[in-house]
């Protein structure tokens, strides 16, 4: 029996954990890998966390864990299968092992949508980004072509213009799904170009990204593109389907919670990008473990009254 367990060790969990262990909380973080980090451990470089811009996100998953670790968290490996609130909460994992505690925190995270082109894999981190907030500063001068036709991709498209050489901005379609402010903005990008019906089919290079493979679905006509830099913007998989039977989701399946991260359970909170949220970055998760932390503090405190 614990006082907090915590789904998930990326930013989000780790700054939970630190923040409830200094609580003098009794913690457990749950993670499906034998190494913490989440998304920022493919990150070859992190430039916009405040006071260690230049980071490898590998380091900075290091430095993360080695804090949590320093205040004794406990960690398990485990894949959790579901969450229930019997009273106590109830994490239970996929080898049938359940964990009870007073609160759970939910910090799953979510995973971006892949293109499932050829080398994308390969190139992740490398000239593969799913960040243009994070990475466009690495590009500046450049090519680069964004993919996706939502409000995402157009915001990414506009904010690399401002320092790129060329975007190019591929869709599936002729048409956006995303504001018409956005396509209004894009139409008067001289930078920007809109190759409308394409489909990016494989990401090559020697070591970096060099070049992109695409395919008209209209014709079945190929299209080679020489550019550094391929911008995935096609949405965001929410991990949460272990909790869906317990607390609320939205439409796209993240779990509903404003800033005080308590969702629609008492006692079950949640932290970082599995969340309802307007920014998905590692500086908003890591705040998001803060108060998902000192809320289940607060939960637990009255409990005990």
């Amino acid at each position: 029996m614990y006082d907090v367990i915590i789904i998930g060790s990326g930013p989000a969990g780790l700054s939970a954990a630190v923040y409830a262990k200094r609580a003098l909380l009794d913690v457990l973080v749950i993670e499906k890998e034998a190494y913490s980090g989440g998304q920022i451990i493919k990150t070859d470089q992190v430039d916009n966390y405040l006071g260690l811009n230049g980071i490898g996100g590998y380091e900075m998953a290091v430095r993360f864990k080695e804090h949590a670790k320093a205040l004794e968290v406990k960690f398990q490996t485990g894949m959790v299968k579901a969450v229930r609130d019997n009273g106590k909460k109830e994490a239970e994992l996929s080898d049938g092992t359940v964990l009870t505690a007073n609160a759970v925190i939910i910090a799953t995270g979510a995973k971006h949508r892949k293109l499932g082109a050829e080398g994308e894999d390969e190139f992740t981190g490398s000239g593969v980004s799913y960040c243009a907030t994070c990475d466009a500063v690495f590009y500046k001068g450049k090519d680069v072509v964004v993919a996706g036709g939502g409000d995402v991709a157009l915001g990414d498209a506009l904010h690399l213009a401002k320092g790129c050489r060329k975007v190019y901005l591929v869709h599936r379609r002729d048409t956006f799904r995303a504001a018409n402010f956005l396509q209004e903005k894009i139409k008067n990008t001289d930078n920007i170009e809109f190759l409308p019906f394409y489909e990016i089919k494989k990401i090559a290079g020697n070591g970096m990204v060099e070049e992109v493979t695409m395919v008209q679905n209209q014709t079945g006509e190929e299209k080679k593109l020489p550019v550094s830099g391929v911008f995935v913007a096609v949405g965001m998989e929410p991990d949460t389907a272990f909790a869906k039977n317990t607390v609320a989701l939205d439409e796209k399946g993240y779990i509903v919670a404003a800033e005080d991260c308590r969702t629609s359970v008492e006692g079950i909170f949640v932290a970082g990008d599995v969340r309802t949220k307007q920014n998905r970055q590692i500086v908003t998760a890591v705040a998001d473990g803060a108060n998902a932390a000192l809320a289940a503090e607060e939960y637990i405190d009255g409990m005990e009254q």
